[in-house]
């Protein structure tokens, strides 16, 4: 019971933390087309948010591992705070990388607060855990882009600034309500790492490589929709940001439903495995039909199935990848969000690319090519982990 009630301070930490980020999303390319950028740009800008996610997910993850995690996500958040503001206040296109690429850095922290999710549950109640933080996630992709379209009627800066505010909340939030949940005994058995080859180390773990592999692929193919999907509601579906906002807000509220409600019980009956492949089955078919959306039925119906797709398969997976983790839960799950980021950074470009070149849809459509693939993985990736324990 007492470790169930240690999961609130960091949930609200993530729940602040993803209201912030949320609140930019149906703007940013609004936002930076205002600096002369292209759809190309666009989708770099996207990007470099994820390269620096990619490279500082594993240290702070491995950080929290040797000093604790709550100073860990303190430092990441003020920073998060400060790169919002930087992005409001930018003067140029340069800046907007510039800051984005701060933000991005700062905000690397949810392997952190997956690892705290780990310190405080149980393994039989780890996926119920991991779905907590993606209800948390769903709160913030649903009320986030949902408010930030409707705060944009008042200037496209004014969301940012209130997502800056938001991380500001969080920071004190955070440094008087989110406790330790890392004993010092074990903080004092992680020695230092300094190897710049511990994501390779992490693909090779004989329970979870293969499950962290996974993620890439899983996230390349999803970041090739993410990246272009506010390009192709712009130009091929003429939707405003207020309109992407509100969209954003129904997909959001079916990850709640889901992760924040049926993913423990769904996990007990059915097993992480089999949730992960149905998940990565209706991402596929989601994506395929945006792919080739005609109408605002097509467009809600690819919406709605990938929204269910993701809720189940992705706190499955970390579940996963968690339960064989031992001692290194701050630096595995950090592989894993870095390895998340890593496809994040090069999967817009393609996806912009292929949004100039081919059409508005391919994005989407060799999304759902990939996703296929990630089932196929998912196969004996999943099988390799260890399993559930009672």
């Amino acid at each position: 019971m007492e470790r169930g009630r240690r999961l609130g301070p960091v949930l609200l930490t993530v729940l602040l933390d993803l209201l912030g980020f949320g609140l930019v999303i149906p703007l940013l390319s609004y936002y930076s087309e205002q600096f002369g950028a292209t759809p190309f740009q666009v989708t770099c800008l996207m990007a470099s948010y994820s390269l620096a996610q990619f490279v500082f997910a594993p240290v702070w993850g491995g950080l929290s591992d040797r000093i604790g995690r709550r100073p860990v996500m303190l430092i990441s958040i003020g920073g998060t705070a400060l790169g919002l503001a930087a992005f409001a206040l930018a003067p140029s296109l340069l800046w907007l990388f510039v800051a984005r690429i701060a933000t991005g850095m700062c905000a690397a922290n949810i392997g952190t607060a997956q690892a705290y999710v780990a310190d405080v549950t149980q393994p039989k109640d780890r996926a119920k855990g991991m779905g907590m933080i993606g209800a948390a996630f769903g709160v913030g992709f649903s009320f986030g882009p949902w408010v930030g379209g409707e705060l944009s009627a008042y200037g496209l800066a004014v969301p940012i600034w209130a997502a800056a505010g938001l991380s500001a909340v969080n920071f004190v939030w955070a440094l008087f309500g989110l406790p330790e949940s890392r004993p010092l005994e074990a903080r004092a058995k992680v020695p230092r790492v300094r190897d710049p080859r511990v994501i390779v180390s992490a693909l090779g773990h004989p329970a979870v490589g293969a499950a962290i592999g996974l993620t890439f692929v899983a996230t390349f193919a999803f970041a090739m929709l993410e990246s272009s999907f506010s390009l192709v509601a712009e130009h091929q579906w003429h939707m405003d940001a207020v309109g992407v906002g509100r969209l954003f807000g129904v997909i959001g509220t079916i990850g709640i439903v889901i992760q924040g409600g049926l993913i423990g019980r769904l996990s007990r009956r059915f097993g992480e495995r089999v949730l992960v492949g149905v998940g990565y089955a209706g991402t596929a078919a989601g994506m395929l039909t945006l792919g080739f959306a005609a109408s605002s039925a097509a467009i809600w119906t690819g919406c709605v199935l990938i929204a269910i797709g993701n809720s189940l398969s992705t706190p499955s997976l970390q579940a996963l990848i968690s339960q064989g983790a031992g001692d290194h839960q701050g630096a595995l799950m950090g592989v894993n969000q870095s390895l998340g980021a890593l496809a994040r950074t090069t999967a817009p470009p393609l996806g912009g690319a292929a949004f100039a070149r081919i059409g508005s849809g391919a994005p989407m459509v060799v999304g759902a090519a990939l996703m296929a693939i990630a089932l196929l993985i998912s196969i004996p990736a999943t099988r390799r982990a260890r399993p559930r324990e009672a």
